[in-house]
C-alpha cells in the first residue's frame, strides 16, 4: 500500500530532535509527517534536561555550538509554550561543578567561564554538600529544562496544533532510493501492514537507532540509567554536576539523578542492580543526606553516540536525505540550534559563516577514509 506525502517533509524519528525539527517546519507552514517506532524510548524522555554547555566542559566547535544554542533557547521555548499552553520549566538556575583538588579545577576546559567557589562558597551554594569537595565552579549561565515531563509533551502538542501528522508504532525497514535520490521509505506499521511512504525530502533523526536505518552512520547506543528522589521543595537551588553523577532539582522538589555511562550495553533494556548502586553511590558522594529521601522512579535510555562524541548534521550522499543525529549527552541543549540549522539547510536558505562551519565540522564526511 502506498501513502502519498507530496510537498512535505518526512521526519524519521519522533524523539526530541525529530519533534524539534518537525515543529520548525510545521510552524513555517510545511506539511510534516513524523514516523516513530516508540517515542517513549527516545533520549528526550530519558535525559535530565541540563543546559550545561560550560558545566559539561565542552570544547572547540562543540562549545561554540552549545553557546549558540543557549542563545536561541529562550525564544524557542517561549514559542513552544505559547503554541502548546504548556510551561516547559526553563530555568537559568546555574550549575555547580565540584572538585576535590584545585589543580583539577584549573585544568577544566571551560574554567574561564565559571565563578570560582572555595569550600565555604560551595557550602553556601549547595546546602549539605559532601565536605570531600574542596572547591568548585559555578556556571551561572547554565541551567535546565524539564524535558521529560514538560518539553516533550509541549512539543508534541505544538506540532499537532500546527498540523504535524504522526505515525506512532511505525518502524522504517528500508529507505527507498531511486537514482541516488530518496523517494520514500518502506514502513512496518503498528497493524503489521507494510506501507510505502513517499516523500520529496526526508530528515533522519532516529537517535541511537539511526544506523539501523542508514548503515553508513557510525552511531551506536550508550545506555544510561537514572532515578529520581523527592526532596524538600527548594532545598537544592543549583544543579550539581559531579564527575560521575549529577543532581538536577525541579521546582516541586523532585531531583533527577543520573546517569550511568554504559558503552557496551548495546540495546539491553532495563535497570540493573549495578546501575542503581552506582547512582546511589553518586548521591552519597555529592549530597549524603539525600540518600534517605524517597526514591520515586527508575528508568533508562540510550544516548546516540559517535566515535568522536560529536553530532552528525547536514546532507548525506543521497540527494534530499538530511541527517540530524549523534547528539550523545546534549540532545536537549542542541535541539534549538539543530532544528534552526536543518530548516535553513533543507530550504537552501543563506547561512551565516558560523553555521557553515558547524555543518562542515559535524558533516558525515568526516568519517570517510
Amino acid at each position: 500500500m502506498t501513502q502519498e506525502t507530496k510537498n512535505s517533509i518526512l521526519i524519521i524519528g519522533g524523539g526530541l530532535i525529530g519533534l524539534s525539527i518537525a515543529y520548525e517546519f510545521a510552524r513555517n507552514n510545511f506539511k510534516v509527517l513524523v514516523l516513530s517506532k516508540n517515542r517513549n524510548e527516545s533520549a528526550g524522555f530519558v535525559a535530565a534536561g541540563m543546559l550545561a554547555t560550560h558545566a559539561e566542559g565542552l570544547e572547540d566547535e562543540l562549545l561554540k555550538f552549545g553557546q549558540e544554542s543557549q542563545i536561541l533557547i529562550p525564544k524557542w521555548i517561549k514559542s513552544i509554550e505559547q503554541d502548546s499552553s504548556i510551561k516547559c520549566g526553563l530555568k537559568q538556575c546555574g550549575i555547580v561543578v565540584p572538585f576535590k583538588k584545585e589543580a583539577d579545577l584549573k585544568e577544566f576546559p571551560t574554567y574561564k567561564y565559571g565563578k570560582y567557589l572555595d569550600q565555604k562558597d560551595l557550602q553556601t551554594e549547595i546546602n549539605g554538600i559532601n565536605p570531600i569537595w574542596e572547591c568548585g565552579l559555578l556556571f551561572e549561565q547554565d541551567g535546565q529544562i524539564d524535558n521529560r515531563r514538560r518539553l516533550m509533551r509541549a512539543l508534541e502538542r505544538a506540532c499537532s496544533l500546527h498540523g504535524v501528522q504522526f505515525q506512532e508504532g511505525s518502524e522504517v525497514k528500508d529507505l527507498i532510493v531511486e537514482k541516488n535520490k530518496i523517494t520514500g521509505a518502506k514502513v512496518l506499521c503498528a497493524t503489521g501492514e507494510v506501507k510505502r511512504i513517499n516523500c520529496e525530502k526526508a530528515i533522519l533523526c532516529s537517535g541511537a537507532w539511526s544506523k539501523k536505518i542508514f548503515n553508513k552512520i557510525p552511531v551506536f547506543p550508550v545506555k544510561g540509567q537514572m532515578l529520581s528522589i523527592q526532596g524538600p521543595t527548594h532545598f537544592l537551588r543549583r544543579v550539581i554536576f559531579g564527575p560521575k553523577t549529577y543532581l538536577v532539582p525541579r521546582d516541586d522538589g523532585l531531583i533527577v539523578v543520573g546517569a550511568t555511562v554504559e558503552k557496551d550495553s548495546k540495546f539491553n533494556q532495563g535497570n540493573t542492580p549495578k546501575g542503581i548502586k552506582k547512582l546511589q553511590e553518586g548521591i552519597l558522594s555529592l549530597l549524603p543526606e539525600a540518600i534517605n529521601w524517597p526514591q520515586m522512579e527508575h528508568w533508562w535510555g540510550f544516548r546516540p553516540c559517535t566515535p568522536d562524541l560529536q553530532p552528525i548534521l547536514g546532507k548525506s550522499e543521497i540527494e534530499n536525505l538530511f541527517l540530524a543525529t549523534g547528539h550523545y549527552r546534549n540532545g536537549v541543549l542542541f535541539s534549538a540550534i539543530t532544528s534552526n540549522l536543518l530548516f535553513k539547510l533543507v530550504q537552501n536558505k543563506s547561512l551565516k559563516e558560523t553555521e557553515k562551519n558547524f555543518l562542515k565540522k559535524f558533516s558525515l564526511d568526516r568519517f570517510k577514509i
